[in-house]
């Protein structure tokens, strides 16, 4: 009888092995450290913006909240957004962070200049895990190298400020679906992250009260072997975690394929009028790795 609670071999190469957040990571701005406790209590991490959330003005002010918060944040639930390398900012979020025990950092507008920087970030951070935002045209297209650095634990995409990045105005079309650009953009991080055995974090949904639509990409994400969804609304997140969590049927019928599989190791065979070969018993173990999760 095979169960959810027997490892595959291959379970430490999947894509996600070496990432434990999710699946729902839910922005926070770092500005408001008196919404830090509940958005962590709401959500799988929380990840403290000093990015976009924050004005100018009060990135200063945001830094200094989120260095006197950080004694009582989980670190191991805590992630850090900050600013784009090569910002003055950037420099300012990181210094700040090397006075607290978070070391899960978001880098905004990842890209080429991230490669380059990864090293100084490991030594003012040690211990450094980089969740890098490929936002840009510049950083989808940087994101196979950028998986493949040893400090990077994940990719994420995003589709407005990619949107922006090639001079156009929306990354959705009227019916609410992505354009073909921001469409390619997701996939090619996707398979970027996963080509090496990263973990892939879907973009957020900004539409807050559209919880059809944000279950829909949700649902979509898991099938396509995304490890998590980021949301902008603690309302979010009961939604995405009821997507990526199977349900009672799909548990039961992927321990019933590869208890029928014991039966007929090696070889493609025919359960419940369905061919089974190795790609079908890896998606069931899929099922099985996130009811365990």
């Amino acid at each position: 009888m095979v169960t959810d609670a027997v490892a595959h071999p291959a379970d430490a190469a999947v894509p996600g092995g070496a990432f434990d957040l999710g699946p729902a990571l839910l922005f926070c701005p770092a500005d408001r450290p008196d919404r830090f406790a509940k958005a962590a209590d709401r959500a799988d991490a929380v990840v403290l913006d000093l990015e976009d959330a924050v004005a100018p003005h009060a990135k200063d002010a945001a830094r200094r909240a989120l260095v006197e918060a950080s004694t009582r944040l989980d670190p191991r639930r805590t992630v850090v957004r900050v600013n784009p390398v090569g910002t003055p900012e950037h420099a300012l979020d990181v210094a700040a962070l090397a006075d607290t025990r978070l070391r899960t950092v978001m880098v905004a507008k990842a890209g080429p200049e991230l490669l380059t920087s990864l090293g100084a970030l490991a030594v003012t951070l040690p211990g450094v895990r980089v969740l890098a935002l490929c936002e840009t045209a510049a950083g989808v297209l940087a994101a196979p190298e950028l998986a493949r650095r040893p400090e990077v634990v994940a990719l994420m995409w995003g589709a407005e400020d990619l949107v922006a990045s090639l001079g156009g105005t929306s990354s959705r079309r009227p019916d609410g679906s992505y354009r073909d650009a921001a469409r390619h953009a997701r996939a090619a991080v996707l398979l970027a992250a996963g080509a090496v055995g990263k973990a892939a974090v879907d973009a957020v949904h900004l539409d807050v009260g559209d919880l059809d639509g944000l279950r829909a990409e949700a649902e979509d994400a898991v099938a396509s072997g995304f490890a998590a969804t980021a949301c902008i609304h603690p309302s979010h997140v009961p939604v995405i975690r009821a997507a990526y969590a199977p349900t009672p049927d799909e548990v039961a019928a992927a321990r019933a394929l590869l208890d029928a599989a014991a039966s007929n190791p090696g070889a493609v065979f025919t359960h419940e009028g369905r061919m089974v070969d190795s790609p079908v018993l890896r998606h069931a173990e899929a099922v099985l790795r996130r009811n365990r999760a």
